[in-house]
């Protein structure tokens, strides 16, 4: 099933649920009003948003309504808490940083900042310091126990959708120098408008990798197109398990694969990778970074190119 979260004014938002096609929504009331309930009481509510869905997507539902990608807030607009993966080995190696060996697995941070909609604009946070997208996507657990094995682990995956973590580059470089952990550089993540279960993928959800392309566009020029699955060097349970190593996670935990990206070709996830490329290439880069203005557009595609999940659809505003 697909669910999205509405805007009504409070910080929750109203749970909907949304057709395959994405053209109409129904509101989830009767069944529960918000998300993070839904993940507290899987067993219990989602098999009847489920029997929701499926009368939505026969045409029966009688309060159905067009579905408005702009009207959504984040999926999961406060999650309990929220970690980046950074789970592409080739996003790491395209910017020069070490890879941490396969056994060991991906290296994981906490979240820090706002989480937006998919259309809701960044006002960069310090004024005329530029920004970097992130093109990924991220996961919403059940509950997790503190040890538990990458099985054990994508068994509690519940919901996935798009991410762009918002970064700071300057800022960013600054933390990494200090080695101290990132807590500025990164100020917001845009999320998609919806989430899906992982059967909506069918055969392309495949030992916790998704098989389709995602396609990365910024400042009007497509910066890459690429199946996620091997930009993901660790899959979704390996993500999982590496967070819950030393604690427990309760429903209601966002893991996001920060950005993905291939070693080569058309496999850029933002514009670090790409100015890293050009610098190896021209001895300096030639792309800027994103200013106010410059939009960001994300979207993980179906094999007949359609979106999923919508897409994340984003604007840099200009300060002042």
């Amino acid at each position: 099933m697909k669910l999205a979260t509405y805007k009504d004014g409070s910080r929750d938002g109203q749970l909907v649920v949304v057709s395959r096609d994405l053209t109409t929504a129904h509101y989830a009331t009767s069944i529960a009003t918000r998300l993070q309930q839904v993940l507290d009481d899987w067993n219990f509510l989602s098999p009847q948003l489920q029997d929701l869905y499926v009368t939505l997507n026969q045409g029966r539902a009688r309060h159905a309504f067009p579905f408005d990608p702009a009207m959504c807030m984040a999926p999961l607009p406060r999650p309990v808490q929220a970690y980046d993966a950074w789970a592409s080995p080739g996003h790491l190696e395209r910017l020069g940083l070490p890879v941490p060996p396969k056994a060991e697995g991906p290296i994981v941070t906490t979240v820090a900042g706002a989480n937006l909609g998919p259309t809701d604009p960044l006002v960069p946070p310090l004024a005329g310091e530029a920004l970097d997208l992130g093109a990924g996507l991220a996961v919403m657990t059940g509950d997790l126990s503190a040890g538990c094995s990458p099985s054990e682990a994508l068994e509690s995956v519940r919901l996935l959708t798009l991410a762009n973590t918002w970064t700071l580059p300057e800022v960013l470089r600054a933390e990494r120098e200090r080695a101290w952990g990132l807590l500025h550089a990164r100020p917001a993540t845009s999320y998609g408008p919806v989430a899906l279960t992982p059967d909506e993928l069918g055969e392309a959800w495949q030992r916790g990798r998704v098989h389709l392309p995602l396609l990365v566009q910024a400042q009007g020029r497509r910066l890459g197109r690429f199946d996620a699955a091997p930009a993901m060097g660790w899959h979704v349970g390996r993500w999982l398990a590496q967070a819950a190593r030393t604690r427990s996670l309760p429903a209601g935990t966002v893991v996001h694969s920060g950005p993905l990206g291939l070693s080569a070709g058309d496999g850029m996830a933002c514009l670090a990778e790409k100015r890293a490329q050009e610098s190896r290439a021209h001895g300096e880069p030639r792309s800027a970074w994103l200013l106010g203005g410059d939009r960001v557009h994300i979207e993980l595609q179906a094999d007949d190119g359609a979106p999923l999940m919508g897409a994340i659809d984003a604007e840099v505003l200009a300060q002042g």
